[in-house]
């Protein structure tokens, strides 16, 4: 076959054949054929037909690990993770994984190595969660490399993480007393003191919260619909690439709505008089708003966009009100008086208020789902109903992430079994 060359070196016999460019350039795959020129001549041609059949000539014995992680993150990640989690992978990869398994060939990396790995972080104090978190996309990427027929093995599959190691801490449950001492804190700053209400009284994630609309919010049936999420990504740019070039973060990064975290969290949920009725005087506050400004007020509209995967995502922007505009709008619950949004980002100013000035060092919004979560099962909320309003997959997650042991869960179980022996002793 003239396509395929054949030549010996020292004792054993290669065949080589030109492959597709890359970068423009011109590129021979050579590999050894065996001892005999046939026996080198016979493998050329399948190997030949085989590149020719499927569009790549892939052999996990020469590609590297550094090289499979990016074609995993351009052929899986990409299409399958959400764009955070796409955006955690590449930071870990390029922190974590390339430059302790990056040189490795894919077929030659061992358990022994990540195991020694693991052992290693979990030294240095790292959690475990987090040493979860750096392995995952490694797993996942295997995982891929088996779908694919590259490798046979995960070498993720057999690890082991240390029995001691260090456990993530857990969050901070906030005191009806620590809230009301929030509260009072949050007084002349809104609209921090409405989200800060929003996470105790309805438990919802931060990125629930600061998607919301006046759209989402039945103020008559007293309900608010989670249907979205917001989310701070790049536009106009390689996901891997931005991560290159993240000294200009901000230059291309806008706020944009997605799908919430998962499908079950989807919901609509009863709210308290108390809630309702702030968001009634926060609603009309930004009607006289709007009347104050005029037409230097930011409306803020919804554009059309294409992730990654080709799939619809609406971009907010903002636009004085004086300059016409087609786009629908984005009738945000959270905004500056002059009608600017605010954002996640926004919120790390209350909570230096809050960390600092109050003492609550641990405190985070999510702090705020945790203790509505463990008050509704304290007051004897099944923990089905809790689920359902917290958007859970599973009614695990629940119990795992959200429903502590509480003094007051120790001291009702204490009760309950003095008074079973009680009962028993008449």
């Amino acid at each position: 076959m003239a396509d395929i060359h054949i030549r010996k070196r020292g004792d054993k016999w290669y065949y080589s054949f030109e492959c597709a460019p890359i970068d423009g350039k011109r590129k021979r795959i050579e590999r050894v054929g065996g001892k005999t020129k046939k026996e080198a001549l016979e493998k050329g041609i399948q190997a030949l037909n085989e590149y020719n059949s499927s569009g790549q000539h892939f052999e996990a014995s020469t590609i590297s690990v550094a090289d499979f992680l990016d074609y995993y993150m351009d052929n899986y990640s990409k299409f399958n993770n959400k764009y955070n989690t796409q955006v955690g992978n590449v930071s870990v990869i390029e922190n974590y994984l390339k430059p302790n398994f990056g040189a490795y060939r894919l077929s030659a990396l061992s358990t022994a190595t990540v195991q020694e790995f693991i052992n290693e972080k979990f030294i240095i104090g790292l959690a475990k969660s987090t040493i979860e978190n750096i392995i995952a996309p490694l797993s996942q990427a295997y995982e891929y490399a088996i779908d694919l027929g590259y490798v046979k093995d995960n070498p993720c599959q057999r690890i082991k993480y240390p029995k001691d190691c260090k456990q993530p801490k857990q969050r901070e449950i906030i005191s009806i007393n620590e809230y009301n001492l929030i509260m009072a804190a949050m007084k002349d700053h809104k609209p921090f003191d409405i989200a800060i209400m929003i996470g105790w009284y309805a438990g919802l994630r931060i990125s629930e919260t600061f998607g919301l609309t006046w759209n989402d919010i039945n103020l008559d049936s007293k309900t608010i619909t989670i249907n979205k999420q917001i989310v701070k990504r790049n536009f106009g740019t390689d996901i891997r690439k931005a991560f290159k070039e993240k000294g200009k973060k901000e230059e291309r990064s806008a706020w944009y709505f997605q799908s919430p975290k998962t499908p079950t969290s989807n919901r609509t949920i009863v709210i308290s008089d108390d809630l309702i009725k702030v968001l009634k005087a926060w609603k009309k506050k930004q009607l006289e708003n709007q009347i104050y400004y005029g037409e230097y007020y930011k409306e803020l509209y919804l554009k059309e966009e294409k992730d990654e995967k080709g799939k619809s995502i609406q971009r907010i922007i903002e636009i004085e009100k004086s300059i016409p505009c087609t786009l629908p709008t984005a009738n945000m619950i959270f905004r500056k008086e002059n009608g600017e949004y605010v954002s996640t980002d926004s919120f790390k100013y209350p909570s230096r208020i809050i960390h600092h000035r109050l003492g609550l060092e641990k405190f985070d919004y999510h702090s705020l789902r945790h203790t509505h979560a463990t008050m509704l099962i304290e007051a004897g909320v099944s923990p089905k109903t809790v689920q359902e309003r917290l958007g859970h997959a599973s009614i695990q997650t629940t119990f795992d992430l959200y429903v502590h042991n509480t003094e007051t869960m120790k001291q009702e179980s204490a009760d309950i079994f003095d008074e079973i022996l009680r009962k028993a002793a008449k």
